[in-house]
């Protein structure tokens, strides 16, 4: 989205420039797009305290050389990080293409809120083009403390069926249909209302029996994929699963009595783990997920990407499904480290002829960025929450009506 005349003039800006020629033309460039509150500064010491919060007015968005005086802009970068503020980061410099990709990255590890970065010489139109990627920050709510309970309370919520699958539909990125759904927990509480893992997991956790929550939501979402087939509505789940329920000695035996109890043939089904649990596996590990695949399961690799991705695992266990973590996907349209990070997974995953699934997808331009990489599968809020599984067919015949 294009960002508005009078919003630009609303902005305040800091320039941060050594050279004064360049300085100039730089604050000139700014006013050419429409920028009316500038304040300009020759070295880094000067742009720090800038961008102190006692300083006013706050500084919107702050253009930043490399080559500055007294302090370079990667000290810059690391002191600005320090300072934990909202100010959004423009870097120029007189750098390859390759040190300023660089620079994108390391304002990314330092939690900065980088629009991007700039080879000089600075233009106005390259200024438009990362100005219209500017969002005002937004105010963070103050978190909620939820209720906690007991391990003993968690399993009689669970003795009483009081916990049930919510559904997040996957979409065909290609064509937009409704290929799947993730399941995901939930308490329906008798005196606290709907209630999130958050509320649970811990308990189930520190107690090593994650299994009991697993092997309910197991249960509750073949036995609704049945009736959704009934309904003609041929739909997949995927569900996540704990390593530790998937060592049970009975899992395999156990899995196969429950589809075949509810009629619902295995590759409907796929379990999702997470990168980081496959990382410490052994061989009987590594057989389990070989025979479900051999059955037709499928079987995802979640959060990919926060790990420490060992290539080997990839290639040598037959995942189905490669779903790229959130954070590599909300915003990487716009934030160049983000893309190339969001390329090379999904062409990993092609190379080895795994699905590719983003997860998190927020916004349009999240959606039509993956779209033009190829990646298979979204989901995210920008196509709907994880929603009750009542409600669902009522939504997929909107989804339908709207595609």
């Amino acid at each position: 989205m294009d960002m508005g005349q009078s919003q630009l003039q609303s902005l305040h800006f800091l320039v941060a420039e050594a050279d004064p020629v360049q300085r100039r033309a730089l604050i000139e460039a700014l006013g050419q797009v429409g920028a009316t509150r500038v304040t300009d500064v020759p070295d880094g010491p000067m742009a720090l305290r800038t961008l102190q919060a006692s300083f006013t007015p706050k500084v919107d968005v702050a253009i930043i050389d490399l080559d500055l005086g007294g302090m370079d802009g990667l000290e810059l970068l690391r002191a600005i990080a320090a300072l934990k503020s909202t100010v959004r980061l423009i870097v120029v410099g007189a750098q390859p293409a390759s040190v300023l990709f660089s620079v994108e990255s390391l304002a990314q590890a330092h939690g900065v809120d980088l629009l991007g970065t700039i080879a000089k010489p600075v233009t106005s139109t390259k200024l438009k083009a990362l100005l219209d990627n500017y969002q005002p920050p937004g105010r963070p709510a103050p978190p909620q403390p939820g209720p906690s309970f007991s391990f003993a309370e968690v399993g009689v919520g669970l003795q009483k069926r009081q916990f049930e699958p919510f559904f997040q539909p996957k979409i065909e990125l290609a064509t937009g249909q409704v290929k799947s759904l993730e399941t995901f927990a939930r308490w329906r509480h008798p005196d606290h209302g709907m209630l999130g893992p958050s509320a649970f997991i811990g308990a189930l956790e520190q107690n090593n029996r994650i299994d009991f929550l697993d092997w309910t939501m197991l249960e509750m979402s073949v036995e609704r994929c049945r009736r959704y087939h009934d309904q003609g509505i041929p739909i997949s789940i995927s569900l996540n699963l704990a390593p530790e329920t998937l060592a049970h000695p009975n899992f395999i035996r156990q899995v196969a009595s429950t589809m075949t109890r509810h009629g619902v043939l295995p590759d409907y089904l796929t379990f999702e783990m997470t990168e980081s649990s496959i990382l410490s596996f052994d061989a009987d590990f590594i057989e389990r997920l070989v025979r479900l695949r051999m059955m037709g399961f499928g079987l995802a690799i979640d959060d990919y990407g926060t790990g420490r991705s060992n290539l080997q695992i990839l290639a040598r266990i037959p995942f189905s499904e490669l779903k790229i973590d959130r954070s590599f996907v909300d915003g990487a349209s716009k934030k160049r480290p983000l893309g190339t990070v969001l390329k090379s997974c999904l062409g990993l995953a092609h190379s080895l002829d795994r699905m590719s699934v983003a997860v998190g997808v927020e916004t349009r331009q999240d959606w039509d960025f993956l779209q033009d990489l190829g990646c298979t599968y979204a989901q995210g809020y920008h196509i709907a929450n994880p929603m009750a599984a009542d409600e669902f067919p009522g939504w997929l015949e909107d989804w339908r009506h709207f595609f």
